[in-house]
This record gives C-alpha cells, structure tokens and sequence, in this order.
C-alpha cells in the first residue's frame, strides 16, 4: 500500500467521528491547549449533568450567554439554521483569536467555503477540524459536543470564528460558577 492510499484509509476511518461529531473521543482529557489555558476537557459521555440546546444562525448563538458550573459536564445541542458555515468552538479570547487565523487558512486555501466543508480535502492534505472544544458545521447540520468545565478559568468564551463572524457579533460568554455537586 503506497502513502497515498495509506492516508486514504486512515481519512475513511476518520470521517465517520467527524460527520456525528464525536471528536471528543479522539482528544486527550485536561490536554493544556495552545495558550497554555487549561479550559477543561471532552467530556464522558455516560456522565451529562445537562442538555443545553444551542441554534447557530446569521451571527448569534441562541442562547446567547451560558453558566454553568465547575466540574459540570454540558451536552451542546448544536443545530446550524444559517445559511452558512458556522462554528461552535469554546476557549480563551487568545485561543479564539488563534482559532480564527487557522480558519483563515482553512478558507484561503480552500478547504472551506462559506457554504460547503471539503472534508475530503483536509484529510488528504492532513488538516482536519479535530478539536475537542468545537464544531464546524455546514447549513443545516447538526452535531452535539460534550464537555466538562474543569479548567481554571471563570470565564470562557463561545465562538463562531469562520472569518467575519466573530467580529460580526457571534460570540457568547460562558460564567463558570461554584462547584458542581454530583
């Protein structure tokens, strides 16, 4: 088998956990992210404390602020209503303003469109959109992300960074509050 085909495997077995979103099984629990900022972790998905339905249309996140508690573990219910491509990413202001030059890269270089996710392409080419903390989802689609809010901070921020977006108003706040008591 050459690399070529070798790397087409290893696509194919990756594209079912992207198209129903369950990166979180490919990441590494309390992993630090690129800012250093320990922000939490996938979280286990045989422990939800609760379900937090979230629309993503044209520039909001409905709803449009979260608190929960640390140590919760939050199942996100993202449903795209847009007509674009959005995101759905939880991190530090450093780490989104990061995020969004990556997406930059991602669009200019053709991976991505406004409307349309090339996964084929960023798996061949080794780029795909793994991270635990989002999810990328083209108009109409739905995923879920689990996480547990067990890092340091008391606020994070929710983010759409496919460019423009952000700037455009699609963020929320996410207030960490007292522990949480199983």
């Amino acid at each position: 088998m050459n690399t070529s085909n070798i790397r087409h495997a290893i696509g194919a077995a990756l594209v079912p956990f992207v198209m129903l979103g369950a990166t979180a099984a490919l990441a590494s629990p309390g992993e630090e992210h690129a800012d250093g900022a320990n922000i939490g972790q996938a979280g286990d998905i045989s422990h939800i404390d609760r379900v937090i339905e979230v629309d993503l249309g044209e520039m909001y996140f409905d709803p449009g602020s979260f608190e929960v508690e640390r140590g919760e573990t939050v199942r996100f219910v993202l449903n795209n209503s847009g007509r674009v491509v959005h995101e759905f990413a939880i991190g530090t202001d450093e780490m989104q303003n990061m995020h969004e030059q990556e997406m930059r890269s991602l669009m200019a270089d053709g991976f991505m469109t406004t409307r349309v996710l090339r996964h084929d392409r960023m798996i061949e080419a080794g780029r795909m959109h793994l991270d635990a903390n989002s999810r990328l989802l083209e108009p109409r689609q739905s995923s879920e992300l689990v996480w547990t809010f067990s890092g340091e901070q008391d606020e994070l921020i929710i983010a759409c960074n496919v460019p423009g977006h952000r700037n455009a108003g699609m963020e929320a706040i996410v207030t960490i509050g007292a522990d949480h008591v199983s």
